[in-house]
């Protein structure tokens, strides 16, 4: 049997074919690998900072207490910490956000000058460890996810059996920032929603900052976690309070996006980890139902949005944000559509 040239040829580009798919394959297993390896580090890491803060925070406890108080309402305040503190400790994974954040908001209103300065210093530290902790391990969860989740991978099964790792998202302590005299609020946690109508269309808010009401920008619908919500818990109440719609927690789909951004808002400065949720809804007539005194005063406009009415806002010089909600909203309309949750991806 005898082949001609252009056999050869062609037997010779699909073996160098199938040599770089296995090549690439093995080498993004090996990637994977590591990046598992790091989430669960990571993970370890952030397990033991969150139990060394649990130790100071019942010293805390123990502080603002005192062997015998005489004040009720300092003696309550302490034995809720230290309840508070036992349970971080004792918490299983599904909880221990929902624990954690009912920690920090308890010591967020501990007054600092009730604390010998050593324990003072020490809960600083605490808390730093906390975010620097968190930080990483969010950081290598973004980057796994968004190897594992790339088609050729799935398709491919190159993750193998590994569970998906999660973010862990936390409300942090605000800390003053001496260069500049304004709060830096370190980080805090937001459900947004993309509230999708019959055709595809987006709804935005307008809205400016009160320091700079001469420039206006749009975003979708969503606010801050309050202490003790889940994030699927204040989507939905961010939804009746910025349009008036009742909601189902079930419709929601996701979290789809995860955004990270800091910028400046009436005075401070924010950092902000934002986690984007897909709701399909009939088309409704805007009526805020429970905005506060600061969204009364910055919330200006709201519009229905296709992909090119986005185009055309961002051409005017007013930002919408997420930036690229254009291009993302196909992605959008995907997820509201389909029967499985969607995997969470990090987006500008």
């Amino acid at each position: 049997m005898t082949f001609s040239a252009t056999t050869v040829l062609v037997l010779g580009l699909i073996a160098l074919l199938v040599l770089a798919l296995g090549v690439w394959a093995y080498s993004t297993a090996n990637r994977l690998d590591r990046l598992h390896v790091r989430s669960d580090q990571s993970w370890q890491a952030l397990d033991a900072a969150l139990a060394r803060r649990a130790v100071v925070a019942r010293a805390v406890a123990m502080a603002i207490g005192g062997p015998v108080s005489t004040d009720p309402d300092r003696a309550d305040k302490a034995a809720q910490l230290a309840s508070l503190a036992d349970r971080a400790e004792r918490a299983d994974r599904g909880e221990r956000e929902t624990v954690e954040n009912q920690l920090s908001a308890a010591l967020s209103v501990v007054d600092i000058d009730q604390l010998r300065p050593q324990l003072v210093a020490e809960l600083a530290d605490a808390e730093a460890r906390v975010l620097i902790a968190r930080r990483f391990h969010n950081d290598a969860v973004r980057d796994t996810l968004a190897l594992r989740t790339r088609r050729p991978v799935r398709v491919l099964h190159l993750g193998g059996t590994a569970p998906l790792p999660e973010y862990f998202e936390i409300t942090e302590r605000a800390t003053p920032a001496a260069s500049t005299g304004l709060e830096v609020h370190t980080t805090r946690t937001s459900a947004r929603v993309v509230l999708l109508d019959e055709q595809d269309r987006v709804l935005l808010l307008r809205g400016h900052d009160p320091v700079l009401p001469e420039v206006a920008f749009w975003f979708t619908v969503g606010g801050g976690v309050e202490p003790g919500e889940s994030l699927r818990e204040a989507a939905v109440r961010e939804v009746y309070e910025e349009t008036g719609q009742r909601v189902d927690p079930a419709t929601l789909r996701g979290p789809v996006w995860r955004r990270v951004a800091v910028f400046p808002f009436n005075g401070e400065i924010i950092r902000s980890e934002e986690l984007f949720f897909v709701l399909r809804a009939p088309r409704f007539e805007w009526r805020p139902a429970d905005l506060d005194a600061l969204e009364r005063r910055t919330i200006t406009d709201h519009r229905w949005c296709t992909q090119a009415d986005i185009r055309a806002l961002d051409a005017q010089d007013e930002a919408v944000y997420p930036y690229h909600l254009d291009e993302l909203l196909a992605e959008a309309v995907s997820a509201a559509a389909g029967d499985t949750e969607p995997v969470v991806r990090s987006i500008r």
